[in-house]
């Protein structure tokens, strides 16, 4: 029994450091603001991602991506996302109050004539989420 007990806490261990970036079902990609104010460099562009699960989410080393173009990428650093809670990834501007992240990318990334779409891929380079606009 308790060897059983040791196994099961290990094997969750071991799920819970691969699996960062949790299923699609819980972390997702949740709105693209792909028209931007900002005149040409349109640096107010976001992708916003929610954990709409029940548990913290480790995001660290999870990558955002345009593949419609198939660049730009941000990959998260060290960063756990709340139960509930939403932080977003600017184009080229940095808002604490949504986490402080940004592509650091001078010129607009989403399109705003044709869709494009991001993917959040897990650290193990698996898709967690896609959308489209």
């Amino acid at each position: 029994m308790r060897k059983t007990l040791i196994i099961a806490v290990l094997l969750v261990t071991v799920l819970l450091i691969l699996g960062a970036c949790a299923p699609a079902s819980d972390v997702q990609i949740t709105h693209i603001f792909y028209d931007g104010l900002v005149f040409r460099s349109e640096s107010d562009e976001y992708v916003e991602i929610t954990n709409r699960g029940d548990q913290p989410q480790d995001l660290t080393g999870c990558v955002l991506k345009d593949t419609s173009e198939g660049y730009p990428s941000f990959t998260f650093p060290s960063y756990i996302l709340a139960p509930g809670k939403s932080i977003r990834v600017y184009t080229n501007e940095y808002h604490p109050e949504w986490g402080g992240f940004s592509f650091e990318y001078s010129r607009a990334i989403w399109n705003n004539n044709e869709p494009d779409i991001a993917v959040l891929y897990n650290n193990q380079e698996e898709e967690v989420s896609r959308k489209s606009y």
